[in-house]
């Protein structure tokens, strides 16, 4: 009886531990995104994120002048009871009391610092990365050797609104019309309906990629190539099927009671649907939702495509392609963008979370 519980113990132990260990491997680059994308770009630069935390590092508490001391760097230098030569120095050599004296510069016009190691934090945080790459204002960077940069912005609230068009219609539209098939191949018996389903369940296995060029023929032909309507129809027809599915697998457990309930005091199938089967299946469609919208939201091929490279349509992950291509090296600003694009998926799922398992389940247990 003991071993069983102790069996059991060990096993959820095993399974909390594997579940924490992943939330954590997760957990750790967001994090390092959010940090960094609120540092100086010489911060980013020269140290990692993680010294927005307590650490122990070398901070200078005074200087020595090598000249008044009457040193000569290309000779063994002594200082303070420490001896060494130029590149040792410069290296940094600690003092028998725990100080460390380092060589800062060049032979000819560098200074001693005498430092001490003590716990610090670097929490230099700033918004203008954000402003940079959201509201496009442009910044005056001064460089070590003293030149002066102006850097352009980026100006990506832009492409964050064309992505929050983009993603809502495309979300709300295969719902909507796939709660309809849905309710009708569970609850409606009308020729060809199983064939028609079986159809359906086939689509799921077709990939997009083979679809986008006979769609863009089309697309040319009815000259909506370029615009919001042409990648709004796209991501409805290649969400319908997953959507059908998923919907039809809760619907169709739903209770039947309640239904002919409703239809003996004349409900009509539109009643039942908008008053009874829209409520119930509410845990249905957030986690299609979900699915959808983080699907859209991080699109890159689809919108390439449909929308091309005008720069009045352009999306999150289109902008963030050129930040890459062109700013690859300004680790602040891809940073910022990258937070950016990822801050409303985050507040969707967070938002509609706990519908997810729910209806993620739907239709698996019967009976």
């Amino acid at each position: 009886m003991k071993s069983g519980k102790r069996q059991k113990q060990l096993g959820s132990l095993f399974v909390n531990g594997s579940l924490f260990l992943l939330t954590l491997v997760w957990t750790i680059p967001t994090m390092g995104i959010f940090v960094s994308s609120f540092r100086a770009r010489d911060d980013i630069a020269n140290s990692g994120w993680w010294k927005v935390l307590p650490y122990r590092d070398w901070q200078p508490v005074r200087e020595i002048d090598p000249r008044e001391a009457g040193l000569n760097p290309d000779e063994i230098m002594e200082i303070e009871g420490v001896a060494g030569t130029f590149d040792e120095f410069r290296a940094g050599i600690e003092t028998p009391d725990g100080e460390r004296i380092t060589w800062i510069g060049n032979k000819r016009i560098g200074r001693l610092e005498v430092q001490e190691r003590v716990w610090t934090v670097d929490w230099n945080f700033t918004l203008d990365n954000y402003k940079q790459v959201l509201g496009g204002q442009s910044f005056t960077f001064t460089r070590p050797d003293g030149t002066v940069q102006v850097v352009p912005g980026d100006n990506m609230s832009g492409a964050f609104l064309n992505s929050l068009s983009v993603a809502v219609p495309s979300t709300v539209i295969p719902i909507l019309i796939a709660a309809f098939a849905a309710y009708a191949f569970a609850w409606m018996k009308f020729p060809g309906r199983r064939g028609m389903f079986i159809m359906i369940v086939a689509l799921l296995v077709v990939p997009l990629q083979i679809a986008l060029v006979p769609i863009l023929r089309d697309y040319k032909a009815l000259n909506l190539n370029g615009t919001f309507l042409a990648i709004w129809l796209a991501h409805t027809g290649f969400g319908l099927a997953l959507a059908t599915y998923l919907l039809y697998n809760y619907i169709s457990t739903l209770p039947r009671d309640i239904l002919e309930s409703a239809f003996i005091d004349g409900a009509s199938h539109f009643t039942v649907f908008t008053q009874l089967i829209l409520p119930l299946s509410v845990p249905a469609l957030a986690s299609f939702a979900i699915f959808q919208f983080l699907w859209v939201w991080n699109d890159y091929l689809v919108a390439l495509i449909f929308l091309g490279g005008n720069p009045e349509f352009e999306l999150v992950t289109q902008r963030m392609a050129a930040i890459v291509g062109s700013r690859g090296s300004e680790w602040h600003l891809l940073t910022a963008g990258a937070f950016v694009s990822m801050a409303l998926p985050l507040l969707v799922f967070f938002s509609m979370q706990r519908y997810f398992v729910r209806g993620l389940l739907a239709g698996s247990v019967k009976g």
